[in-house]
């Protein structure tokens, strides 16, 4: 890789920018200070910016957060804070969410710069299944638990729901599995049975459970096996 474009990256600025701050000589490669923009850069250079060491990625990120409410899924956003706040890893901004959330859901969010993977999570076509906990207006009925699990018809759409798994936890609070990404689908399918979501909260995607010791804009890189585990069906 060119050492601007490496820079660049680095410090999310332009490449223009990052030539201008080699030609200062404030870059360093293998403690020697290079000023040619167009320096090859390989994986086993030290390469620092005004004497902090900057990493080189050796692979594609995987992490779980746990989203707290008020921040968007986003890289950013004029008007909210978005969850790359929460990030702290080199070129955060390359970073990007399998699987977004509502600015007032909370819960699992998968972050990857590997495209590829993140495609099986968001392919309809995988049908990755997603649970969420859901804490409702009014107590559910048993009429409309029953629709929910066959299948509803969302406002200003042709199909059905697939069938989803639905856990009746207390009157007012339910587990729900879906396979489907339908834009605000969990909230559309209590409001076409009557109801309406106070509060919504993702605990799964596919085999990848949140960390209960995650607490509320914390995050982890995920294991191997969890990595592995996308496109696989839950265990």
């Amino acid at each position: 890789m060119r050492l601007d474009k490496f820079i660049a990256r680095q410090l999310g600025v332009s490449r223009a920018i990052a030539g201008r701050e080699i030609r200062a000589q404030r870059v360093t490669v293998d403690g020697e200070i290079v000023k040619d923009s167009a320096f090859k850069l390989l994986p086993e250079h030290d390469v620092a910016f005004d004497g902090s060491v900057l990493a080189q990625q050796s692979g594609p990120r995987y992490f779980m957060l746990n989203k707290p409410q008020g921040y968007v899924c986003a890289t950013e956003d004029p008007d909210h804070p978005t969850i790359l706040y929460f990030l702290d890893e080199p070129v955060a901004h390359e970073l990007h969410a399998a699987g977004r959330l509502d600015i007032d859901t909370t819960g699992l969010v998968l972050m990857t710069d590997d495209g590829q993977w993140s495609h099986r999570i968001t392919s309809p076509r995988h049908r990755c299944d997603k649970t969420y906990r859901a804490t409702l207006d009014a107590p559910i009925t048993e009429e409309a638990a029953r629709s929910v699990q066959q299948g509803v018809q969302l406002n200003g759409e042709k199909s059905l729901t697939l069938p989803a798994t639905l856990e009746i936890l207390t009157p007012t609070e339910v587990r729900l599995t879906i396979s489907e990404g339908r834009y605000h689908q969990v909230k559309r399918m209590f409001a076409a049975v009557g109801n309406h979501v106070q509060a919504l909260h993702r605990e799964r995607i596919g085999a990848i459970c949140l960390d209960e010791t995650l607490a509320p804009g914390e995050y982890r890189a995920l294991t191997e096996d969890e990595i592995a585990s996308v496109g696989l069906p839950p265990r």
